[in-house]
């Protein structure tokens, strides 16, 4: 029997899935609970409907990203330390400031936990990665400069 759940179950599926079950299985176990509906023809309607939606925000989150991407490829960004006067810095440059500097030049923000950089301790050009989105990179510079 097709039932379309209407939350997660585990060792099943997640909330939202068409799925083949047994018959006493939906009858019994997942009908009673309220874990599931049958997959009959209004059931199915709002299932297609729901998938379309998704399917349309996921497009629109995708094309954010892209241009989000596109904005931050290839910038240089510059990020002011204080350091001494063998070229290492007092403490380190994080990824949030990164972060804000980057999100500060191009006008958009940008999120510290989906840069990719090592720790940066000297005063010189960086390249660091940002995974704005599965599947979509962009890599720009990070230049570190006196304060």
């Amino acid at each position: 029997m097709k039932v379309i759940l209407q939350q997660d179950i585990k060792g099943t599926g997640k909330k939202g899935e068409l799925i083949e079950v047994s018959d006493g299985y939906a009858r019994n176990f997942l009908f009673p609970r309220k874990l599931a509906a049958p997959a009959d023809a209004s059931n199915m309607n709002d299932y297609r409907q729901k998938e379309a939606a998704r399917a349309f925000h996921k497009q629109k989150e995708l094309e954010a990203a892209q241009e989000l991407a596109s904005k931050i490829n290839g910038i240089t960004v510059k990020v002011a330390a204080k350091g001494g006067s063998a070229g290492r810095l007092f403490g380190s440059v994080t990824p949030k400031e990164v972060a804000e500097a980057a999100g500060a030049q191009i006008g958009a923000p940008v999120d510290r936990k989906k840069l990719v950089m090592e720790d940066i301790k000297t005063f010189g050009t960086y390249e660091v990665e940002a995974r704005v989105y599965p599947g979509v990179t962009a890599k720009f510079f990070v230049a570190v400069t006196e304060a």
